[in-house]
Formats: structure tokens, sequence, C-alpha cells
């Protein structure tokens, strides 16, 4: 097929999920750009919809799903002609999901996405795919992550084409994919596979065409940011790197994202509160607070370790933001060790936290493991858990009124944004209060003066 009977072509991408899928979504439309296709923002005006999809817990699945319904609800509409599953839920599932899904025209894996045009413009003309088989990922690589340098060109990851499907003046740079660590309850290694880290260099000149195109905060993403660069050898990298990343012209912030307890190194923490531009954020995956529990969701630490991290953090950055997620209701989770997660959360004065019910996962040791909590004790523990951390929330952000903070204004009709402290998406926002009106990516100088509940409210200096 020639480039100018692609070019004829609409698609739109639609993406569920975490940062990792938007990258992830925005290197399928440089692909598809650089071969012509027009992209377009409605699925409505395209003539194939590509559903990137999220496949972590049962909500995300819901959405998931409910997307693709709503994007073969079109194809009576006389553009669109086909509507195609790709992303973490149609890797993870593939035969499964076209079984239960007649709807989707395709279900494409990650291996899809090197020829992701040719896969739909085959899909247009009428012709088939097969469907993907899921397989488990952590196989595709050598165990020893030394080894992995030498074969990085099985691995779905590089330097690949991008392109923007939004103008924020935020974006998501993945630095890695894949992840190491056997958490019980996690699904993610066997569908993303093994760690593997981009390298340095295309990085770099990822953000700096980020730059170019209207990005001045790079957030970092990886299943496991705090891994970066073991598989080269030099776990201190991210270290390294941090500096060449503020070098880069128009970049005003670098954040990191999901860091591990266990792995949180005091060279990284001190390169996260010294190093020009990279904000003193922390996004740590701590998921509970007992040591039991946690032994057996294959973790490490407890509530004692966690608060001496966050001690050590604030010792370095009294004003620095701390986030983090936790599963209630695990397999055998007692009173007494969803106490000591109560207890954890009362004393650890986060800046936003995460609250989630568990729920088996595929292909996870959690499946198997006996001693399940009844589901009307899950819910009963979060509904609990979930006005703990309201009234938590609401005092750290009372603890920030008359600080100074610097503002990244993003939507310009209700001057919101956020502060150094709080990261894109899943934490609190600040609205900024002046007689002047601010547009998208300005940076404003403020000094917090109310709250309201986890947001904050800012008058301009």
């Amino acid at each position: 097929m020639s480039i100018s009977e692609i070019k004829s072509r609409t698609v739109a991408l639609v993406t569920l999920g975490c940062a990792r899928n938007e990258t992830d979504s925005e290197e399928l439309a440089g692909r598809l750009a650089a071969d012509g296709w027009q992209l377009v923002s409605d699925p409505a005006l395209a003539e194939i919809a590509v559903i990137n999809t999220c496949g972590f817990i049962e909500s995300a699945k819901k959405d998931s799903v409910d997307a693709l319904l709503e994007a073969h609800s079109l194809k009576g509409n006389g553009v669109t002609k086909a509507v195609v599953a790709v992303g973490c839920m149609a890797e993870r599932y593939g035969n499964e999901l076209a079984t239960a899904l007649p709807e989707a025209d395709a279900i494409l894996g990650f291996d899809d996405y090197l020829d992701i045009s040719q896969r739909l413009s085959t899909i247009i003309d009428g012709g088939k795919i097969n469907t993907h088989t899921p397989k488990d990922r952590r196989a595709l690589l050598p165990i020893a992550p030394a080894d992995r340098a030498k074969q990085k060109e099985v691995a779905p990851i590089g330097q690949v084409l991008r392109k923007r499907l939004d103008n924020a003046p935020v974006a998501p740079l993945k630095i890695a994919s894949g992840c190491d660590r056997r958490c019980s309850f996690c699904a993610i290694p066997y569908f993303r596979g093994s760690f593997v880290s981009r390298r340095p260099t295309e990085i770099i000149d990822e953000a700096k065409w980020l730059a170019e195109n209207g990005v001045s905060e790079l957030y970092l993403v990886s299943e496991n940011t705090t891994s970066y660069g073991k598989d080269f050898g030099d776990l201190k990298l991210m270290e390294k790197m941090l500096p060449d990343l503020a070098k880069i012209d128009g970049i005003e912030r670098i954040r990191l994202s999901y860091l591990q307890p266990a792995e949180v190194r005091p060279s990284l923490l001190q390169a996260i509160v010294s190093v020009d531009k990279v904000v003193p954020y922390f996004d740590l995956s701590f998921q509970h607070a007992s040591g039991d529990l946690l032994r057996r969701m294959r973790r490490f630490g407890d509530g004692e370790k966690f608060l001496h991290l966050i001690t050590q953090i604030r010792a370095l950055s009294p004003e620095a933001g701390i986030r983090s997620n936790f599963i209630v209701g695990f397999p055998g989770e007692t009173d007494a060790e969803f106490l000591e997660l109560v207890e954890f959360i009362s004393e650890a004065n986060l800046d936003a936290i995460g609250v989630f019910g568990y729920s088996d996962e595929d292909k996870t040791e959690g499946e198997t493991l006996p001693n399940k909590v009844a589901p009307e004790l899950i819910k009963e523990r979060v509904e609990e858990l979930s006005t703990i951390v309201d009234e938590v929330l609401s005092q750290r952000a009372e603890s920030r009124v008359g600080q100074a903070v610097r503002v990244l204004i993003e939507d310009e009709a209700e001057q919101e944004g956020r502060a150094d402290h709080q990261g894109p998406d899943v934490d609190g926002s600040t609205f900024v209060k002046s007689r002047n009106r601010y547009r998208v990516g300005e940076y404003v100088d403020a000094v917090i003066s109310e709250v309201n509940g986890a947001d904050l409210i800012a008058q301009v200096i």
C-alpha cells in the first residue's frame, strides 16, 4: 500500500489508564503520522478507533470495555469502519478478550506496535489480524539484568517516534518498561515483561523534543523508577542523568514517579532535593504498613521503616510532597494489621493517598492465597480508611497555609494548576487568586492562603 493511499485514512487514539499508557499512545501516534495517517481526536470522525486499554484493576478494565463498546456504537455513522483494542488489557487477555468482546475488530499486543500502520490498514481493508495470544513477557529477556543491555532489540522500547496528542505543558517521559519485582498482588511483570531501562541519550533526546513542543514539566514514568540503570550495571545512572535533563532549555520542572521505598538510596534522595529543576516530590509505593502482611505481598519494610524514610525526606526538604497508595483487605489481613495501617497513615502526614480494596488478579500469587477477606469487610475497611485519609489530607493541606509555592497553570478558566508538591492527575490542585488572568503553561509565584479539602487556594505575590 502506498503512502498516498494511507494519507486519506483517519485514526483516533483513545487512552485509558496511567501516564505510561499516554506515552505508548503518543508513540503509536508518531508511527502512524510518519506513515501518513491523519490523527483526529474524536473517534466519530475516524475510520478506525484505537482504544489503548488498561488492565490493572477491575474498574479500569470496565472503563476499557466501555470505551470499546462506545467506539463500536459509532460504526453506523458512515465514517467509523473498525475498532481495535491495544494496551495492557489487550496484551494481558488477548484471545479471551476477543471471545468476550466480539465488537472489537482486532486485539493487538505490544509486538504489533512496530507495524501498527500496516496492521490498521489491513483491518480497514477487511483483512483479519490474528488475535494476540498472551504470554509471560518475563521470559523474553535474560534473567540477569546486566545481560539485558546486549539484547535491547527484543524489548518493546527504544528510540521511537512520538507525536503529542494534546498541548498540555506537562508530559510523561518513559524511562523504562517492565518490572522485576514479584509482588503477589500484581500482574504487571507478566504482561509488561522484565525491567528494561532506556538509554540516557534516548531519554534526553526525547526530553529536548518535548521542550521544543511546548512542554515545561517532565514527568519521568516507569513501573519502578528506583531500578533505573540496573541493567546497565549502574544504579546511580538516574542521579547522573538528572543534571543533564535540567540543562534543557524550556524545561522548568522535572518530577519522578513510582519510587520503591526499599530501593530509595541516599544519593537519589540527595539528587531529588538538590538538582536544579527537580522538584522535591516523592511518589512512594508503600502499599501497607504491617511488616507481616507486606511479606505476604512479597514486599519489604514496615511502618517504622517507612516513617524513618519520611523523616529523612522531610529533614532534607521540609516542604516536600509525599504520596502513596495502599491496599486494604489483602488475603489474611487481620484487624490488628489493618489497625497498623490506620496508625501509620495517621502518623505519616502524607500529601496524597490512594486507597484500594484488594481484588484477585489473574496469574498472581495473591489469587492462590488462603484466608481471603470477605468483600463486605473489605468495603467496610476501605470506607473507614478513606474517612481517615480525608481528615489527614485536610490537616496536611492546612499545615501549608502561609507557604510560598510556584504554580504551573493548567486550566485557564479556573486558574487551576499544581505546585511542586502536587503530581499530575493523581494529587490535589492549587487555585490561584489574582486580579490578573494567567494562561496555561505560565508559572505563578503565590502564597497559600486557605484550603478546600486537599486542594489549595493561593494568593499571587
